[in-house]
């Protein structure tokens, strides 16, 4: 029987008095890949923030059970340490340190060890090739003057150093040109063919999936995830839009 890694009961959340997610279930079983799909404003970003553990959401129902323990009331922090990863769709600039620093403290946070900075740059450098990344970008502050494309790159690099248990991309492939997600979905590929983890992808596009095995599609709309199918569903959102889930 397979593992669970996560598993999302009932699940309703509220922002700043409203109502965001209505009783929401999913189950992601340990190196399976997961779609949520839906429209704009569904609750996509909301679930994947909640999960993370984002302060501001206040969840009013339900549990969010991972690796079989509830995790309702734990802190980013601590989810972050205990192997669950989330992308952004804008990811932030942090002025005053490197990618090199950020992510070698990162890892060093998740794994409770500090690793050689020469073993450290290696595994990097072989990171940043796979992203096709400029390897001065080692160097340089992290995503200060990146364009929106090497934001999302590094984003990508992050996934592939701290090899998560659950990793949640969130609109990965939002304002990237049709080269830039061929080499991102490069390395969503290479962390998938390694099986080291569990991947939750949120998006409304699908130009991401094209090189990837979905285990599973969900349709959020209005809060609520109203259908769940295998990766036909995916053929079925490009041909048809998601009018008939609307109502």
């Amino acid at each position: 029987m397979a593992e669970k890694i996560l598993e999302i009961k009932n699940l309703s959340v509220n922002a700043e008095d409203k109502e965001i997610l209505h009783n929401v279930n999913l189950t992601i079983n340990s190196g399976e890949v997961h779609v949520l799909m839906g429209p704009n404003g569904a609750g996509k970003s909301t679930l994947g923030n909640v999960i993370m553990g984002n302060p501001a959401y206040t969840v009013t129902g339900g549990e969010i059970i991972y690796k079989g323990e509830v995790i309702n009331e734990t802190p980013v922090n601590e989810r972050a340490k205990n192997g669950i990863f989330l992308s952004f769709q804008n990811p932030v600039e942090v002025p005053g340190i490197t990618v090199t620093n950020f992510i070698r403290s990162a890892y060093a946070a998740k794994t409770g060890e500090r690793v050689k900075l020469w073993d450290f740059k290696k595994k990097l450098t072989e990171a940043m090739e796979i992203l096709q990344m400029d390897k001065a970008y080692a160097d340089r502050d992290m995503n200060a003057g990146f364009s929106g494309g090497e934001k999302k790159k590094t984003e990508i690099l992050q996934l592939l150093m701290l090899k998560p248990d659950l990793a949640i991309l969130d609109e990965t492939d939002s304002g990237l040109d049709v080269d830039a997600v061929k080499t991102v979905s490069k390395g969503i590929e290479e962390f998938v063919k390694k099986g080291e983890g569990s991947l939750l992808i949120i998006t409304h596009s699908t130009r991401i999936l094209d090189a990837l095995k979905v285990d599973r599609t969900h349709i959020i709309v209005d809060g609520r995830i109203v259908t769940s199918s295998d990766d036909s569903l995916i053929g079925e959102v490009n041909n048809s839009g998601f009018e008939k889930y609307l109502n």
